[in-house]
């Protein structure tokens, strides 16, 4: 048997080594660390999504991610530092969707979300779920109504904050079914959700996300789920479009985000990144257990798109309800 020499294997050697390197950053788009800004403080939904997918960019693109808080001013402080930076695609930032297509409707803000900042890719999507306390006489949805109008002008709603689409979601339940819920905002759910588990507010329109622990632990009841299609964490609920109102069909998806200098060919391998590690099974996963509905993946120009639609859906509930600016 004759043998190659080791000079003439050697190349060839030092490239399989090279390609095996290297494979793990096949769809990097830096080869240098990248930083992910959240527009919330840390420990919420946001923050929770952002260190999930940094592990996992990390291990796929070969380079370190750091995560960066810059809550405040409806995501203003956020959006502006990543517009600041270089559009090189090394400052993204994860986001809910709703700080862009619902807070600049009633918050004044220094960016336009449709001109300063480019949807990359989502990773999941929060439904909305109506929700009361076990102690309401209604134990279903048709109940809920009756109720509602048997004592009018002494019930009321809560949100998350005004001008969401918890507060939407209460607006057009009020129209649509001839009620008089009274809006109570809050700042977040948690402190809203205390008052609808203690019975001093009679329900609320909130995220999968915060109700389902309450709901699971029988400190909430689900009426309905605010989409057109049954949810897989609340299969038993029958959704609002099932029960006769369309209109009620709310979501947030939460992904990543860039500043629209950033070059196209970048932004298309963020999303390729990005859509690969939201697919893989400890990302899916570890998402899909604490509420968020499956990733739907989407193209950056799809994701541009939506965006644009739910903008100016809003508005016009906004302009609808005379919800004014704080």
């Amino acid at each position: 048997m004759t043998r190659k020499p080791i000079s003439r294997l050697l190349p060839g050697l030092l490239l399989a080594i090279a390609t095996a390197a290297t494979a793990p950053m096949a769809l990097a788009w830096t080869h240098k660390p990248v930083k992910i800004l959240v527009p919330a403080p840390a420990g919420g939904t946001m923050d929770v999504v952002a260190r999930i997918l940094a592990d996992q960019i990390s291990a796929e693109i070969g380079q370190p991610v750091i995560v960066d808080n810059k809550p405040g001013a409806g995501g203003a402080i956020a959006i502006q530092a990543m517009v600041a930076a270089p559009n090189d695609g090394q400052t993204i930032m994860v986001t809910a969707s709703n700080v862009l297509t619902e807070i600049p409707h009633v918050m004044k803000t220094a960016f336009d979300p449709l001109k300063d900042v480019r949807p990359v890719a989502t990773v999941a999507r929060a439904g909305i779920v109506l929700v009361g306390a076990p102690s309401l006489p209604a134990k279903d949805f048709k109940e809920l109504v009756t109720y509602v109008k048997a004592h009018p002008g002494t019930l009321s709603f809560a949100s998350y904050s005004a001008g969401t689409a918890s507060h939407y979601s209460g607006m057009i339940f009020n129209q649509k079914a001839g009620l008089d819920l009274q809006h109570v905002p809050f700042a977040g759910s948690p402190p809203a959700l205390t008052q609808v588990i203690g019975g001093q507010i009679t329900v609320m329109f909130d995220g999968i996300v915060t109700s389902l622990p309450q709901i699971k632990g029988g400190k909430l009841v689900p009426f309905a789920v605010a989409s057109k299609t049954r949810s897989a964490h609340l299969p038993q609920v029958p959704t609002t479009a099932e029960l006769g109102y369309p209109d009620i069909d709310f979501s947030n998806w939460l992904g990543i985000v860039a500043s629209s200098a950033v070059p196209a060919d970048i932004i298309d391998k963020i999303n390729a990144t990005t859509l690969k590690v939201a697919a893989s099974p400890k990302v899916h996963d570890r998402l899909v257990a604490v509420g968020f509905e499956p990733n739907t993946p989407l193209s950056s120009a799809q994701l541009t798109e939506s965006v644009k639609v739910d903008f100016e859906r809003n508005a016009a509930i906004v302009k609808t309800f005379g919800i004014k600016l704080n």
